[in-house]
């Protein structure tokens, strides 16, 4: 975990923004720093160590500039539904860069929960496009 120096100085960078929660983690464990009611930056508890975790959601990005397509431009269906299982690496959208088209792959195997872009939209390098949860 962070040193108190090193909470201090975060808590100093928060207090100067209008940022309201800052959660920080590290396989040490998880920091949050918060405003009170007083709007004074105050360190939150952590989650309950004991409380079961639900598992990890995952993302996958886009691995160019493009456009973010849900379904093969020749096929009506998206290549995946939010709700259905997926397994590592299956496709789960595309990014057309002209006549080329990039797979989308799922990083891990799990239940796609959202697509983070609507199709059809331009997305830069990393954007976030299609959250998953994980499989235990």
């Amino acid at each position: 975990m962070k040193s108190p120096a090193q909470v201090q100085e975060l808590a100093a960078w928060l207090a100067a923004t209008d940022i309201g929660l800052l959660e920080l983690r590290t396989p040490d464990g998880v920091l949050r720093l918060g405003r009170g009611p007083a709007g004074e930056i105050e360190k939150l508890d952590a989650q309950d160590e004991e409380a079961p975790q639900a598992p990890a959601a995952l993302v996958a990005v886009a691995p160019s500039v493009g456009v973010f397509l849900h379904a093969h431009p020749l096929h009506a269906a998206p290549l995946a539904r939010p709700g259905e299982h997926v397994v590592a690496g299956q496709p789960v959208g595309v990014i057309r860069i002209g006549p080329l088209l990039l797979p989308v792959h799922a990083p891990q195997a799990g239940v796609l929960i959202a697509f983070l872009v609507p199709d059809r939209q331009a997305v830069g390098w990393g954007t976030p496009l299609v959250e998953l949860q994980a499989d235990e």
